[in-house]
C-alpha cells in the first residue's frame, strides 16, 4: 500500500480542466479523478467499475488488459485470453522481427527486474525487439527519463505497454498512492481474512458472554444484599410491633387501638418495600453504569489486539505479493519521490507535513466514493470484511479508504434506524446497535474497520467541547471527557470525529453547504448532510474543541497546556468551513472582560473572497437566565413593520429591563474585518454568540428567511460601570454602516462610507450611486423615546439616473438610527397589495447611526 504526500489542487493545476472533462469509452459518463482508468489508447478512459474485458466481464487493471493489435480503431480493452490474436500463417513485421531475435544469442544473462513477467519466462530489452524504440527519444519524453538507467539498458516505458498507466499517474500523481494501486482482492482472499474476522467473533462471543456473567452474577449479589437488608427492617419493624402490642395488651387496649396499630405496621411494610425497591433500583443503575464503563473499556482493548492481528495478516499477504509481483512503475515514483510506502507499523505521533487543503480542497473530489459509501450504507452487511471491501473497492489509496469508512459511518442515521433485537453484537449492524444504546462508540468502530482496510488508526481520549459546553468552563471533572480517531493517511496522522461529523438529512431548498451530498441524484427535496471538517482536521484546527490527555496527539510543535486549552475562543467546525480568523489571535480569549464604561469588542476577519457573501448576526444574553434557542435564525428583510428583526425574539435571558440585549451590541464590517461593539448595560455575565450563513445578493433579495448556525461564542464579564449605556436605536438588527448595501445591492456610498455619523446641522443628505437597476427606496428614521410613525415626515428619497439621495431632517438632537430599503428592478418574487398589482417586499438594505448635535455648528 503507498500513500502520496502531494496536493490535490497542485495536481488539479497541472492536469488543467481536462480531469473533469473526460468520458468513459465504455458507458460514455463523465469519468471523475477519483475514479478514472486512463488514458489508455487513443486517448481513452474508462470508469474502474467499467474497466472489463469486452468479451467475458473480467475485471482488468493497468498489468492485465490488452488492446486489439489487428484493428487500430479497435479502442476496447480485453482479457488475455480474449484479447484478438494474428491468426495462423500470418507474419508482420513485428512478428518476423521477434522470431530474428529470439535466434541471435544473448550477449549477457542481466534480467531487467523491472519488466519481469510474472512465472512465465523472462524477456529482456532485445528479445522483445524493441531495442531501436527504446533508444529513440519520444518528442514528449522528459529529459530525466531519456537519461535513466537501468540493469538491461535503456528503456522506453511506452515500449513495454505501459505508458498508458504512467501517463494517468500523472493527471493523479498528487491523488494516487501508486499508479497502479495493488487492491486488497489481490494479494488477500476473501475467505482468508473472514476466516480472522470469525475467530475474532468468537473472541468477542466469549468477552460478551464474560459480560453477561458478571452482570447477572453482580445483580444477583445486589439483591441478596437488598433481600438481607429487607428482612432485617422487616424483623425490626415486626419486633417493635410486638413490643407495642405486647405494652398496649397489658393496659387493656381496645380493639379500635389493635386495628389502628395493625394498619401503621402495614404502611410502614407498604414504605420499607416501596424504599428497597428504590434503593435496589438505583444500585442497579449505578451497577450498570460501572459495568458498562469496564465493558467499553475491554472491549476496546480486544478491538484494539484484533486490529493489530487484522493488520499483520494484511500486511504479511502484501509484503509476500511484492515479492512476487515487483511493479515497473512503482520504482519510477519512487525514484521521484511522488510517493511513500505505507508503513508496517504505526509511526509515532508527530505533526503532519502538509495540511488538509494541501491534500484535498474541496470534498466534490470524493464524490463517487462518498456515493460508493451511501449505497453501501442502504443495505446490511453481515460481516465487516464484506462491509469494509464494498466500501474500498473503487479506492487507489489510503485517503479514499479513510473516506469510504468515513462516510460509511456518518451517514447512518442511527436516529431513524430499528434494530433487531436478535442481531449478532459484533456484526456492523449490531455494533451500529450498540452506538445507538451507548454499549459501543463511533471512534471503536472506525478503528476496526479500517485495519479492515489496512490502515493504521488510534483511539484518543482527552477533553471537548461539547454540549452544554460554554465559554470560561474548567475542565476539572469527567463531564465534557471524550474520545476520537487519529488516522494514518497521506504520510501523517490524522484526526477523524466521526461521531462529530454524522449525517442528518435537510431540505434542499437550504442554501447548499459544502460537504453536502444528494441522495443519490434521485430527489430534489432531501440531501445528504454531514460535517466535512472533522474529516482529517487540521491539528491547529482540532485542537480549538479537543484536548487529547496526551499532549503528544495534539500532533502540534508546540502543544498547548491545559489553562491555554480552556483560554482558546469557543468555535464551530462552520468557523472553519468560511476560512475565519481572529485579526487580534492573541488577545481573543474565550472570556471578554469590558473596561469601565462596559465596552467591549469582538473582531472576526475573514477572506477576500467570500466577504461578499458573509453575512452575519449575533445573539447576546445574560449567563445565569433560560438560554435562547441558539438558532440565529432569521433575516432583516421585508419591511412589514418588525424593522427586519430576527426571529430570536427576547425571552428573560435576551432582554434587560424590557429591551432586547442585541441594541446593545454594534455591529459593522471594514476591510474584511466584522467587529462587534458590545456595551453591557449593567453588571453581570453575558453569553455572545455569532452566527453566519453564506448567500449570495440574488438569493438575498428573495426575501426568503435564511437560517444562521453559531461560528462562535464568548463570555462577557462586566465588573466595573461607571457610565449608564441606553440602547442603540431599535433599527433593523444585523449590521450597520453602508457596506452591506454595496455588497449585496451595488449600491455604492458616495457622501458617507462610515457606520457613525456625527451631523452638527438639523438637516443631512446621504447619497449613493447604483451600479445596478434598484428601485422602491425607502428610509426609516429611529430614536428612543419617539414613535417611529412621527419620525415618517422627517425623511425623503430623490432617485436621478443612477443616483439615490436621502433628504433627513432630524426634530431634535440626539442619537438616530436611519433604516434603508429597496429591492431590484426586475424582482421574480412578488407579493399581492389586495389591488391586483404585484409588489415584492422591501428588503433591507443598510443602516446608519447618527449623531446630531447642532450646538456644536461652527
Amino acid at each position: 500500500m503507498m500513500a502520496t504526500a502531494i496536493s490535490l489542487n497542485n495536481g488539479n493545476r497541472k492536469a488543467g480542466n481536462s480531469l473533469y472533462e473526460n468520458h468513459c469509452l465504455r458507458c460514455s459518463h463523465v469519468v471523475y479523478q477519483v475514479d478514472k482508468i486512463g488514458p489508455l489508447k487513443d486517448f481513452t478512459f474508462f470508469h474502474q467499475g467499467c474497466f472489463k474485458c469486452a468479451n467475458c466481464g473480467t475485471k482488468l487493471t493497468l498489468k492485465t488488459y490488452y488492446n486489439n493489435q489487428q484493428d487500430n480503431d479497435d479502442k476496447e480493452v480485453y482479457c488475455q485470453s480474449h484479447v484478438p490474436k494474428t491468426g495462423p500463417g500470418k507474419l508482420d513485421g513485428l512478428s518476423v522481427g521477434i522470431k530474428q531475435a529470439l535466434s541471435i544469442p544473448k550477449p549477457n544473462h542481466l534480467v531487467n527486474d523491472q519488466i519481469r513477467g510474472s512465472g512465465k519466462g523472462t524477456f529482456d530489452s532485445e528479445a522483445l525487439g524493441i531495442k531501436t524504440a527504446l533508444s529513440t527519444p519520444k518528442p514528449y519524453e522528459s529529459e530525466h527519463h531519456r537519461n535513466r538507467e537501468n540493469m538491461a539498458g535503456r528503456f522506453d516505458a511506452s515500449a513495454l505497454h505501459i505508458q498508458h498507466g504512467i501517463n494517468a499517474t500523472k493527471l493523479q500523481r498528487n491523488y494516487k498512492s501508486s499508479p497502479d494501486e495493488t487492491k486488497i482482492e489481490e494479494f488477500l482472499d476473501e475467505e482468508t481474512q473472514r476466516k480472522l474476522e470469525m475467530r475474532h467473533r468468537a473472541e468477542e462471543d466469549a468477552l460478551y458472554r464474560q459480560f453477561a456473567k458478571k452482570r447477572a452474577e453482580e445483580e444477583v449479589t445486589i439483591s441478596q444484599q437488598i433481600q438481607e437488608e429487607w428482612e432485617k427492617e422487616l424483623e425490626r419493624l415486626t419486633s417493635r410491633f410486638m413490643q407495642e402490642m405486647n405494652t398496649k395488651k397489658s393496659k387493656k387496649i381496645t380493639s379500635d387501638d389493635e386495628k389502628a396499630m395493625t394498619l401503621r405496621l402495614q404502611r410502614e411494610k407498604q414504605d420499607l418495600e416501596k424504599n428497597m425497591t428504590i434503593k435496589l433500583d438505583r444500585k442497579k443503575e449505578s451497577l450498570t453504569r460501572k459495568l458498562l464503563e469496564q465493558e467499553r473499556q475491554a472491549t476496546a482493548e480486544l478491538v484494539d489486539k484484533q486490529s493489530k492481528e487484522m493488520l499483520g495478516l494484511i500486511n504479511e499477504k502484501l509484503v509476500e505479493y511484492q515479492q512476487n509481483h515487483d511493479a515497473v512503475d512503482t520504482r519510477l515514483i519512487n525514484e521521484e519521490n511522488l510517493s511513500i510506502v505505507y508503513p508496517s507499523q504505526p509511526p509515532p505521533p508527530s505533526p503532519p507535513h502538509i495540511s488538509k487543503a494541501e491534500i484535498y480542497a474541496d470534498p466534490k473530489v470524493f464524490y463517487h466514493i462518498d456515493e460508493v459509501a451511501i449505497n453501501v450504507a442502504r443495505e446490511d452487511q453481515h460481516t465487516f470484511t464484506d462491509l469494509v471491501r464494498l466500501l474500498i473497492s473503487p479506492c487507489n489509496n489510503d485517503i479514499e479508504k479513510a473516506r469510504a469508512i468515513f462516510r460509511w459511518i456518518t451517514v447512518k442515521n442511527l436516529n431513524t434506524m430499528h434494530f433487531d433485537d436478535n442481531l449478532n453484537a459484533d456484526t456492523p449492524m449490531g455494533i451500529l446497535r450498540g452506538i445507538k444504546h451507548g454499549t459501543e462508540s463511533y471512534h471503536v468502530l472506525f478503528k476496526r474497520l479500517c485495519s479492515y482496510a489496512g490502515l493504521h488508526c488510534v483511539v484518543i481520549k482527552g477533553y471537548s467541547k461539547s454540549a452544554g459546553y460554554q465559554p470560561g468552563i474548567r475542565f476539572e471533572d469527567n463531564r465534557f471527557r471524550n474520545s476520537w480517531n487519529a488516522v494514518y493517511v497521506a504520510g501523517g496522522w490524522r484526526f477523524v470525529q466521526c461521531n462529530w461529523g454524522a449525517r442528518h438529512l435537510v431540505n434542499a431548498k437550504e442554501v447548499p453547504k459544502p460537504g453536502s451530498v444528494c441522495k443519490g441524484g434521485k430527489s430534489d427535496s432531501l440531501r445528504y448532510e454531514y460535517d466535512d471538517h472533522y474529516f482529517l482536521t487540521d491539528p491547529r484546527e482540532f485542537i480549538y474543541e479537543f484536548y487529547p490527555l496526551q499532549h503528544e496527539w495534539q500532533l502540534l510543535k508546540h502543544p498547548l497546556t491545559l489553562l491555554e486549552f480552556e483560554e482558546l475562543p469557543f468555535v464551530r467546525s462552520l468557523f472553519f468551513r468560511y476560512q475565519l480568523y481572529f485579526p487580534d489571535d492573541k488577545d481573543t480569549k474565550a472570556v471578554l472582560y469590558t473596561d469601565n464604561s462596559g465596552a467591549g469588542n469582538v473582531r472576526i476577519g475573514m477572506p477576500a473572497r467570500l466577504s461578499p457573501s458573509l453575512i452575519f448576526h449575533y445573539n447576546l444574553k445574560f449567563c445565569d437566565r433560560p438560554e435562547h434557542n441558539g438558532n440565529g435564525g432569521g433575516r432583516d428583510c421585508g419591511h412589514n413593520g418588525n424593522n427586519g428583526s430576527t426571529n430570536g425574539g427576547s425571552g428573560g435571558g435576551d432582554t434587560y429591563e424590557g429591551c432586547s440585549l442585541k441594541r446593545y451590541v454594534m455591529q459593522s464590517v471594514n476591510n474584511n474585518i466584522v467587529s462587534f461593539r458590545i456595551h453591557a448595560p449593567t453588571y453581570g455575565q453575558f453569553i455572545m454568540d455569532i452566527f453566519a450563513n453564506a448567500t449570495t445578493p440574488k438569493e438575498y433579495l428573495t426575501g426568503e428567511p435564511m437560517k444562521f448556525k453559531s461560528v462562535c461564542k464568548f463570555k462577557i464579564v462586566c465588573s466595573r460601570l461607571d457610565t449608564v449605556m441606553v440602547p442603540l436605536p431599535d433599527c433593523a438588527s444585523g449590521e450597520w454602516g453602508p457596506m452591506k448595501a454595496t455588497r449585496l445591492f451595488g449600491l455604492i456610498a458616495l457622501t458617507h462610507q462610515e457606520a457613525l455619523i456625527f451631523c452638527t446641522n438639523s438637516t443631512l443628505d446621504i447619497q449613493f450611486r447604483m451600479s445596478r437597476p434598484l428601485t422602491d427606496f425607502m428610509a426609516a428614521l429611529h430614536k428612543n423615546g419617539i414613535e417611529e410613525k412621527k419620525l415618517l415626515k422627517y425623511v425623503s428619497t430623490h432617485v436621478q439616473e443612477d443616483i439615490v439621495t436621502f433628504f433627513v431632517k432630524f426634530p431634535e438632537d440626539g442619537q438616530y438610527g436611519l433604516d434603508i430599503y429597496t429591492r431590484e428592478m426586475n424582482s421574480h418574487t412578488p407579493h399581492s397589495n389586495g389591488s391586483g398589482h404585484e409588489k415584492q417586499f422591501l428588503t433591507h438594505c443598510c443602516k446608519y447611526l447618527i449623531n446630531v448635535n447642532t450646538n456644536k455648528r461652527g
